[in-house]
């Protein structure tokens, strides 16, 4: 595989060069103006712009109540502020001014805020503290790209005055990271972490096992990792995740608010589990291990009493693990396992997930079995999937099964933008910025209810992908877009407008070091990039 690697030419700072008039008779440099405040991804639910700017300066004090959680958020908005800026900008529950974190009842529900901003300073309000979180996202957008640096940068740093009332659309609004077709460290997963966390996405959905690897430690089974995640596709060395490591890899994505929802894929992709041990093959033969591409060929053995044994040990010590409410149990491209064999491992796995008090999702393909009550369903087909299979998907909706939306011609981030991508594949087709972003959730899949619909997930496979530059290049800048169809009203969502406000977050990609793929499809601005 050819690998990209695009040199990132980040600008230096601007240099503000400051002539008076008195010295050399030319006009004084233009005030600098505020980012408007609908200028942010994702779109705010409402926006009503009004009053003088906030102005950040030496003095500003970051003011928190009594709770643990605000002074939480309030810290992480000091470490973002503190380089960029080099004020002190302390945390403190005394006095007035400054930016305000505060936590009332609202009509906020678990994740909406309002901001206030005005002369005498900024106010965020919430009803919880994720709401908090997501209200300093919104902030930091409004704010120069430079906040982002990590040295000292000229500002001034203004925030528009005005009021932003905001809340989600959907309450599940994901990303998967597949870390079985090639390993990803715990360092990795924590920057794609923190990018997801600037466009308030609240799932991280971990592609934990596949017949390239298992990346997660299994005391019971301790061969698994070991032996079943020694390599990777194209034959590296792989790599697994000690307890410890998924412990904090929990922790950080719930300090940037994101729930982890594990997956175990099966009964297929099961490759590195059943040349791990023999006895999970109905000939007691254990296949090699595998490290190419191909999909389908792999099957647990159904009849057999272990394989439910090994599926209980599995979701029990990772249940253990996931504070989260899900546990995702894959389901798809299970060729090799007849239509009658998938039933009855269906039927007998979904007990087990909700005996260790987890919510079952899986892959659509789950809807041609029985979802069990209050599963979810993560639709993965296309456009052009037959309407047969599709109208499957929305009888279980209308049957109460939730579905989480990732059409892969429109949100997998593994398919090539175009032809020329020298990253992704492109069996769903190439997928660029406008078709990823140009479609509507609610009303997708025909016959499914406007409730069913969950939100939105976006997917990221890692046949191609071994580091994070190639992880960005494929997430940006279609990742914001599928972050904004879960959060924000219906009616905000406008390409054409869209594409202005995306092209105006490439100097903050570049302020933090993202690679990005410049789509001939936004306008962006002609130094970034570069």
């Amino acid at each position: 595989m050819r690998q990209h690697r695009r040199t990132l030419r980040l600008l230096g700072p601007l240099l503000l060069v400051a002539i008076t008039a008195s010295v050399t008779g030319a006009a004084p440099a233009p005030a600098a103006s505020p980012t408007p405040l609908d200028r942010v991804i994702p779109a705010p639910a409402s926006v009503a712009p009004g009053g003088s700017p906030y102005r950040i300066t030496r003095g500003t004090h970051i003011r928190v109540d009594g709770s643990r959680e605000t002074r939480g958020v309030g810290e992480y908005l000091a470490r973002i502020l503190r380089p960029s800026t080099g004020y002190r900008l302390p945390v403190t529950a005394q006095g007035a001014g400054g930016i305000r974190l505060r936590l009332a009842e609202g009509p906020f529900g678990a994740e909406g805020y309002r901001l206030d901003s005005g002369r005498a300073g900024v106010t965020i309000t919430a009803a919880r503290a994720a709401g908090l979180f997501h209200g300093v996202q919104t902030l930091r957008q409004l704010l120069p790209a430079a906040v982002e640096k990590d040295s000292v940068q000229p500002g001034p740093w203004l925030v528009a005055g005005g009021t932003i009332t905001d809340t989600p659309r959907y309450g599940w609004r994901g990303a998967m990271l597949d870390v079985s077709r090639h390993f990803f460290t715990v360092d990795q997963v924590k920057r794609y972490i923190d990018q997801l966390a600037l466009y308030k996405i609240n799932k991280l959905h971990l592609h934990l096992s596949d017949d390239q690897g298992w990346r997660i430690a299994i005391d019971s089974w301790p061969r698994l990792a070991a032996y079943g995640g020694s390599t990777e596709v194209g034959g590296g060395p792989g790599g697994f995740y000690t307890k410890a490591d998924y412990k904090e890899i929990v922790r950080y994505a719930a300090s940037r608010y994101l729930e982890v929802v594990p997956e175990i894929d099966m009964p297929g992709h099961t490759n590195a589990a059943l040349a791990s041990y023999a006895d999970l093959n109905c000939d007691g033969v254990a296949p090699p291990l595998y490290t190419g591409t191909e999909v389908g060929f792999s099957s647990l053995c159904v009849g057999k009493e272990i394989t439910y044994d090994f599926v209980d040990d599995v979701i029990r010590e990772l249940a253990a693990l996931t504070p989260g409410r899900y546990l995702h149990i894959g389901g798809d491209e299970a060729h090799s396992t007849s239509h009658e064999d998938y039933v009855k491992f269906m039927d007998q796995v979904q007990p087990i997930v909700a005996k260790y008090d987890k919510t079952v999702v899986g892959w659509h393909q789950l809807t041609g079995a029985t979802p069990a009550p209050g599963a979810l369903a993560q639709y993965w087909g296309l456009d052009g999937t037959s309407a047969e299979e599709k109208a499957q998907v929305a009888k279980a909706a209308r049957n109460g099964t939730g579905l989480i939306l990732s059409p892969a011609d429109r949100v997998y981030l593994d398919m090539k933008y175009t032809k020329e991508t020298p990253l992704g594949l492109s069996w769903a087709g190439y997928v660029e910025v406008k078709r990823s972003y140009d479609w509507d959730p609610g009303a997708y899949l025909p016959g499914v209810p406007g409730g069913a619909v969950r939100g939105v997930e976006a997917p990221m496979w890692s046949e191609t992908l071994e580091n994070s530059a190639h992880i960005e290049f494929m997430a940006f800048p279609r990742l914001p877009g599928v972050a904004e169809l879960g959060w924000s009203p219906a009616a905000t969502h406008d390409w054409e407008r869209y594409r202005g406000r995306l092209a105006a977050q490439a100097e903050r990609w570049d302020a933090l070091g993202i690679e990005w793929y410049r789509s001939p499809q936004v306008p962006w601005p002609a130094a970034c990039g570069r």
